[in-house]
Formats: structure tokens, C-alpha cells, sequence
């Protein structure tokens, strides 16, 4: 049997006529029963029952909706939705002319790799972890710090949350570690100016360092310098700063030490300066901090933990949903037993079931189709592995137990990184059973 491809709705954007109606409304309902404060994402949420990324796409006006979101949205402030309150995208008027209904082709399905973009229907939440986020990084001189494995998601969310600070008139930048040459973690100084240097492109303000650089103090006060009275002092806004893969830093533990304890100074000083409190930090790393730091200089044991875990039945379910699948209680229950919820891999099942027009059942009994669609995925696992040793002999005792297996702290905690175990204290099982078989025969 073969499966309809899924046409996706767009929906609804509001006029500038309704637009104007809700916020009125919306400001009205702030002042009376506020005390005049701004409604937070996550109040609006609870008075709304709509989620952040819905209530997003409704002021944006840039993402359409359906009609009885926006109707809830409206009641909510006791308002009526009118049909001048609202229209269809431009690109969609056409098709309504034509006599056609909502439905449209989607003409290009993502491919489930890197970051799921900020305008995509693939995108699932893990509630409260979003509207914790966007409520935290309002706070002066927030730190939020996100844990998980690969490929779950942690850039994702951190776009999310630069992206929800940006509807506040903050500043943001987003900074990969992985974009830095290795010569740049060779030395403090050289890094501190080239990550400064970085911060000042992201916010497109002039590289100012030979200004406030100054070798008596060394690069740390210089770097602090420069922030304080340049970068910070520049805006009236906050500046938001997404740090990813942080955990880079960690093959250098001198660098990481001097580093991350930089950060926890900046973080601290927000509590008795004004200035630093318009700093406000999102690090994401893959792995638990495995290196040796004063527990009062990490930025690692403050501000807000997030720890990103795999996609429950519910969110499979919804995910193979908007894919557009009718997928089983039992193939659902075999993909979850076969990935254990893993975002990535579950994407991959539901892209290479909707690009072949084939059924979710079908997928999972051909042993054939189940290879290609990991193939490259179990490769480069693979060569990752092979490039430690270490970690092969590692893992191995893990795929040949029967029970949880007790690892070295730094192993295990390199195996976790890569998504392929999941730890227990220090005692390590396979994370799920697609890993298990492929590398019991590799």
C-alpha cells in the first residue's frame, strides 16, 4: 500500500487590523490585571493554552495558523475573530481563486539533518524545557546551560531561544567552538582575541581589540575590558550569547579552565553590576564536564540546567503525525524499541517512509530498507569510534554485556556524548537496540 503524499496547510496569518485588535487587547489586559508588567511567552501561554512556538507564530504574522487557534488566542482576551481580522498568505490567495482548498504541496520535505530550522512543522517540544528557556533568558544575567548527546536537538533549542529573546529587542549571536581553528586553543591569548573578535562580527559592531587590549593586564582582564566598556556598553539592549559545542574546549584543559572560569566571573558580576546583567549566556555541550574545575570557577554548577532527553511515545506519534503518516500502534512501538526515541533517528524513519510512499510497518520488516536508511549514520558512528581506541575497547565490553557495564569516567562520558550509551552513574548500556546489533557484528 502506498501513502497520499501529506499537503501541509498554511494557514492563516493576521491582518494588520487584527494584529492591532490583539495587541490593544493584550495591553489592556497587562495594565488591569498585571500591575502593567509585559505578558511573558509563558504566561501567555497559560492564559491562551497555546504553545510558545504557536503564540510566536501568531504576533510574527510571518507563519500561518488555523483559524481556531486564532480564535482561541482572541478569546482568551475576550475578543470575537472577525473575517477582517484575518487573511491567507499571498502566496496562497491564488489557489483559493482556483477554487482550491487549503491544501498545499509541500514541494520540499527537509531532510533530517543539522538544525531543524525555526519556521519548521518537524520541530517538537519537550515541555516545560522551551517555556523555562524563554521565561530564563529575561532574567538579568541568566545562564542557560544545555546537556545532551548529539544530534538531540541542543542547537535547535538554542535558536529557539536567541530567536525568542529577539522578539524582546535583545541582541544575539550564535557561536560554534567548531569554527575555531586548532592554533586558536593553542593559546589563552590568542583565543580570548579571537573569540572577542568573533562576538564583535555576530553583533556587527567594529573589531575594536587593539583598543582595549592591554598586555600589562593580561588577556582575561583585557577580554572583560572589552566587554565592559565596549560591547556591553554599546547597546542599552542585552546582549544574548549562544555558545555551541563548548565541549570542544574540554581536549584543552588549561584553556577550559581559564575560559570557563571567565564566564562565571561574567555571570557573578551581574549580581552587583548593572552593566553585566545585560549578559545573558546559553552554552550547550555534548558531554558532562569530564576535565578538573574549581567548582567555584564553573559555569557549569549555576544558572538553569537543561538536559534534552530522547522523544517519548506521545512525540513520536506526533512527529510521524506531521509527517503525515498514519503509522500503527505496534510499527510505533517497534520504531520506539529499535531507536528508543532518539529525534534523529526517528526523523530518518519518517523522511525515508514519506520520500518512498511506503508504510512505517513496511519500513521496519525489510532489513534491507532499515540499512540504507542507517547505513551512513552506523558508518560514521563507526569511524568516530575508530578514532579512539579507547572507546572501541569501551564499547565493546558494553555491546557484549548482559548487564550494565562499569567505565572509566572519561570514556563513558565520550560514549554518552556520541549517543551511544546511556550512563547510570558510570555504569554504561547500549542506547538502543539499532546500536546494539550494528556494532555487535562490526
Amino acid at each position: 500500500m502506498h501513502l497520499q503524499k501529506t499537503r501541509r496547510r498554511r494557514g492563516l496569518l493576521l491582518t494588520s487590523q487584527g494584529l492591532k485588535k490583539l495587541q490593544t487587547a493584550k495591553s489592556k489586559a497587562e495594565i488591569e490585571e498585571n500591575s502593567g508588567n509585559r505578558y511573558t511567552l509563558e504566561a501567555l501561554n497559560e492564559r491562551t493554552g497555546l504553545s510558545v512556538d504557536t503564540l510566536m507564530k501568531i504576533f510574527d504574522c510571518e507563519l500561518g495558523v488555523d483559524k481556531q487557534t486564532l480564535k482561541y488566542c482572541f478569546q482568551a482576551f475576550n475578543l470575537v475573530l472577525e473575517q477582517s481580522d484575518y487573511g491567507f498568505p499571498e502566496s496562497q490567495q491564488q489557489d483559493e481563486v482556483l477554487g482550491t482548498n487549503l491544501l498545499v504541496v509541500e514541494t520540499a520535505l527537509e531532510i533530517p539533518e543539522g538544525q531543524v530550522s525555526l519556521d519548521s512543522v518537524f520541530y517538537v517540544e519537550r515541555p516545560p524545557i522551551e517555556a523555562d528557556c524563554y521565561k530564563a533568558i529575561l532574567q538579568p544575567g541568566a545562564l542557560i546551560r544545555i546537556k545532551a548527546p548529539r544530534r538531540m536537538g541542543k542547537t535547535s533549542l538554542m535558536s529557539r531561544i536567541l530567536h525568542s529573546a529577539t522578539n524582546y529587542g535583545y541582541c544575539t549571536v550564535s557561536l560554534s567552538f567548531l569554527l575555531a581553528d586548532k592554533a586558536i586553543f593553542q593559546d589563552l591569548d590568542k583565543f580570548l582575541r579571537w573569540f572577542c573578535a568573533s562576538i564583535s562580527l555576530g553583533l556587527q559592531v567594529p573589531n575594536q581589540l587593539t583598543d582595549y587590549w592591554d598586555e600589562l593586564f593580561g588577556s582575561k582582564i583585557s577580554s572583560k575590558i572589552y566587554f565592559e566598556q565596549y560591547l556591553l556598553a554599546k547597546t542599552t539592549s542585552p546582549i544574548v550569547l549562544g555558545l555551541d559545542d563548548v565541549d570542544r574546549l574540554f581536549q584543552y584543559p588549561d584553556l577550559a579552565d581559564d575560559f570557563f572560569g571567565l564566564l562565571r566571573v561574567w555571570h557573578e558580576e551581574a549580581k552587583n553590576r548593572e552593566i553585566w546583567k545585560k549578559l545573558r549566556l546559553v552554552v550547550a555541550h555534548a558531554t558532562e564536564v569530564y576535565i578538573p574545575l574549581n567548582v567555584n570557577k564553573s559555569p557549569f554548577n549555576v544558572g538553569l540546567p537543561v538536559e534534552l532527553q530522547n522523544l517519548n511515545r506521545k512525540q513520536v506519534q506526533a512527529l510521524g503525525e506531521r509527517y503525515g503518516l498514519n503509522c500503527s500502534e505496534p510499527a510505533l512501538e517497534q520504531l520506539f524499541t529499535l531507536v528508543d526515541g532518539q529525534p534523529y533517528l526517528v526523523r530518518l524513519a519518517f523522511y525515508y517512509s514519506w520520500q518512498h510512499s511506503v508504510t512505517l510497518e513496511q519500513l521496519l520488516s525489510n532489513a534491507v530498507s532499515l540499512n540504507e536508511i542507517y547505513r551512513e549514520h552506523l558508518q560514521q558512528q563507526w569511524w568516530n569510534l575508530q578514532q579512539n581506541p579507547e572507546l572501541v575497547a569501551a564499547f565493546a565490553q558494553v555491546i557484549k554485556a548482559s548487564k550494565p557495564v562499569q567505565l572509566h569516567l572519561e570514556p563513558a562520558f565520550k560514549l554518552q556524548s556520541m549517543g551511544l550509551v546511556n550512563l547510570y552513574g558510570n555504569q554504561a548500556t547500549p542506547s538502543c537496540k539499532l546500536y546494539a546489533e550494528y556494532f555487535s557484528d562490526a
